[in-house]
């Protein structure tokens, strides 16, 4: 089967390093004429010390970053145009973070980039509560017996197949609320390995909301146990934890630290086990710790918490190592 072909030269082109800083949630402050800086946001960055090492120019569309510890950790390389950037934050090769740039410019889910882009990048909306529900959602779909989802968990997530009208047509359908258990977006995963691997609607800012922030509030648990992604969340809600919530990725924002912060005294940090989620684990761990409490899971080599059984969850669960318990 041929590779799939990407150009290089026109998704660079329909792409700024404005909308991928965007979409990431980097925020940025000027520094110069055509110069912004700030905390370098790449999962390779261990400093934290280096608070201003990272600038990008957006005339020239690239970024760099001057800590030696970053740099020694990305063998040498000091920065790069957005392909380098998306492959450094994603963990992926350069011609796949092209492709992945291509099929979101082709989903819609990052808008395509426009001339004069010479400003700090720019603050987003609150994602806006939707004015629909989906309706004829299939709870007994077998890829969800696949996951070890039973019919009442995703019954009480609202998650199945749907095969009604629109883009999510064919997938697994997510049901995303805010901390107000207002529905702001549906999450659409594929069943096969059809990319993308799961779909949001254009606008959706996920770094702003965690997913299931708002049933884990109403817990009463003051302790917030933190995973990456939507199915590690139901996993662990089946196994008796209703105080869980997602990131929706293995990156923390600031906006979703200061929800954490609000509203939980501890956090246990449960995130996947591999590089992306290692160096997630390690920034969630030194942004959190200065305002509670903080322990972190350490599973074994490229295990996420989907993958377990309930009794290993709660054995794990039980096992977490305590980093920090300031004082509130």
């Amino acid at each position: 089967m041929p590779a799939e072909r990407v150009d290089f030269k026109s998704v660079r082109a329909r792409v700024s390093m404005e909308t991928v800083l965007s979409h990431y949630d980097v925020r940025l402050r000027r520094a110069g004429r055509d110069e912004f800086r700030g905390k370098c946001p790449l999962p390779a960055h261990s400093s934290a010390r280096s608070n201003d090492s990272f600038s990008v120019s957006f005339t020239r569309n690239a970024w760099s970053c001057q800590s030696a510890s970053c740099i020694a950790a990305r063998s040498g390389r000091v920065g790069g145009d957005v392909f380098h950037f998306v492959a450094e934050m994603e963990g992926c090769s350069i011609r796949e973070a092209a492709l992945r740039l291509d099929r979101s410019l082709r989903e819609n889910l990052l808008p395509p980039a426009t001339s004069g882009n010479n400003g700090p990048v720019p603050s987003t909306p609150e994602n806006r509560p939707l004015s629909f529900t989906l309706h004829n959602i299939d709870h007994q779909h077998p890829y969800l017996l696949a996951r070890g989802l039973g019919e009442h968990t995703a019954g009480y997530f609202g998650v199945g197949y749907y095969n009604g009208s629109g883009f999510l047509r064919g997938r697994i359908v997510i049901p995303i609320h805010n901390e107000d258990d207002e529905l702001v977006a549906y999450a659409g995963r594929a069943i096969d390995k059809t990319e993308p691997k799961y779909r949001l609607p254009a606008g959706f800012r996920k770094s702003h909301l965690l997913f299931n922030l708002h049933r884990a509030i109403r817990s009463g648990d003051r302790t917030l146990i933190l995973v990456e992604g939507y199915f590690d969340t139901m996993k662990i809600h089946e196994a008796g934890h209703p105080n869980v919530a997602a990131l929706m990725g293995s990156r923390l924002s600031s906006r979703q630290a200061e929800l954490i912060g609000t509203y939980f005294d501890q956090v246990i940090l449960m995130l996947d086990a591999d590089r992306a989620g290692r160096a997630g684990t390690a920034a969630a761990a030194t942004e959190l710790s200065s305002i509670l409490g903080v322990q972190i899971v350490e599973l074994a080599s490229g295990t996420q918490p989907d993958q377990l059984a309930p009794e290993e969850i709660n054995q794990f669960l039980g096992l977490s190592h305590d980093l920090s318990t300031p004082e509130r």
